[in-house]
């Protein structure tokens, strides 16, 4: 009986892997952090000589330096001294973190849901937020007298905003998970952030009609966003919780690279999914939270930046949310700095100002990818 010929054992190549293009991308990373490195240099000089009182930036520089310890080698104006650091240099560090804060939440949310179309403003984390700061600044009044409210205002604002922007956005997850499928649906989630932000302005303007004048004052003024509140004693508590923020999103780089590769593989790679949308979760909620809270509603700076910076030094997350992070910063003091000289002595409200400058971006975004790039 002939014996049947043994079937040969399969082979395996190993495909040859270019490293050219990683290289590449790092390279990019690196001169793009540059740019932007000195890009936000300048526009912190811009923003601080520039205003209704111009001060020349070697006395913006001198009062950095001699604030800092060290000797400044050249004679400035004591008088604008006292306005830049009174007034023009805390503002422009608070626009500066929050700006920060809001494209490196941006950017960690497009991560997790891994869609471009994520933002805290667009899917109603930031209406969240704002909802529970518009709750606190009327009912706020009739659960504290005013002694106490004088002293614990400042810190349960924040905690107000980071409770709303919490709620929504964990409710805003859950809404838009499919069964059976790992990717959150991203239909499912922009129609949940239009209704959410729907039930917020129901509920804002609820509070608006029961609100004295001056609790009106305050909410139209908060609610168009604005930096003109900052003080060093504002950025001194809005700081600790957006720079928390910026750490835990920061932290989230690595495991949100594998998280693009699927929830299973990410899970054979190490990464406990559940912990890392926790993690995600409380860093946004905290850092827009936050920035809702002191700014008001400032929109598209979490969806436009994290957009350009991917087009520039590609997907990976590790290079995406620093540069997103200085880029917004960059993005909102240039913004600010507009905003309070194109109508000088008025000052524009800069959520206006954002809008105005990311909704053509967003219907751009919108046309480009309508061939089911989204779906």
């Amino acid at each position: 009986m002939q014996r049947e010929a043994a079937a040969p054992l399969p082979t395996f190549e190993i495909p040859a892997v270019s490293v050219a293009p990683s290289f590449a991308r790092a390279r990019r990373r690196r001169v793009a952090l540059l740019v932007v490195l000195l890009a936000l240099g300048a526009s912190f000089i811009a923003a601080a000589s520039f205003g209704a009182v111009e001060v020349p930036a070697l006395s913006v520089l001198g009062v950095v330096l001699e604030r800092a310890g060290m000797t400044v080698p050249w004679e400035f104006d004591r008088e604008s001294a006292g306005l830049l650091w009174a007034i023009r240099i805390p503002r422009v560090l608070f626009g500066a973190l929050v700006g920060a804060t809001l494209a490196a939440a941006g950017g960690a949310l497009q991560g997790l849901f891994r869609n471009p179309l994520a933002d805290p403003s667009v899917i109603g984390v930031s209406s969240g937020a704002a909802l529970a700061t518009a709750s606190f600044i009327v009912l706020g009044g009739w659960l504290l007298d005013g002694a106490v409210a004088a002293v614990w205002v400042p810190w349960l604002m924040p905690v107000a905003a980071f409770g709303g922007a919490s709620v929504t956005a964990v409710l805003v997850l859950a809404v838009s998970r499919q069964r059976g499928r790992s990717n959150p649906s991203v239909a499912t989630m922009l129609l949940a952030g239009i209704a959410i932000n729907a039930l917020a302005g129901a509920g804002t303007g609820l509070l608006t009609s029961v609100a004295n004048d001056t609790q009106l004052r305050a909410l139209a003024f908060w609610s168009l966003g604005s930096l003109g509140g900052a003080t060093w004693s504002v950025l001194s508590i809005a700081a600790i919780p957006m720079l928390l923020s910026l750490a835990l999103l920061l932290r989230a780089a690595r495991p949100l690279d594998l998280l693009l590769l699927g929830e299973r593989e990410a899970t054979h790679l190490g990464v406990s999914t559940d912990r890392l949308r926790l993690q995600v979760i409380v860093g946004v909620a905290l850092g827009v939270g936050t920035a809702v809270a002191f700014a008001g509603m400032i929109g598209f700076v979490g969806l436009i930046i994290p957009h350009l910076v991917r087009m520039v030094v590609g997907p990976s997350h590790r290079g995406v949310l620093p540069l997103s992070a200085l880029l917004g910063a960059t993005l909102l003091v240039l913004t600010d700095l507009g905003a309070r000289t194109l109508t000088s002595p008025a000052e524009l409200p800069i959520g206006a100002v954002t809008a105005a400058l990311g909704a053509p971006v967003f219907l751009w975004m919108v046309v480009r990818h309508r061939n089911g790039a989204f779906a």
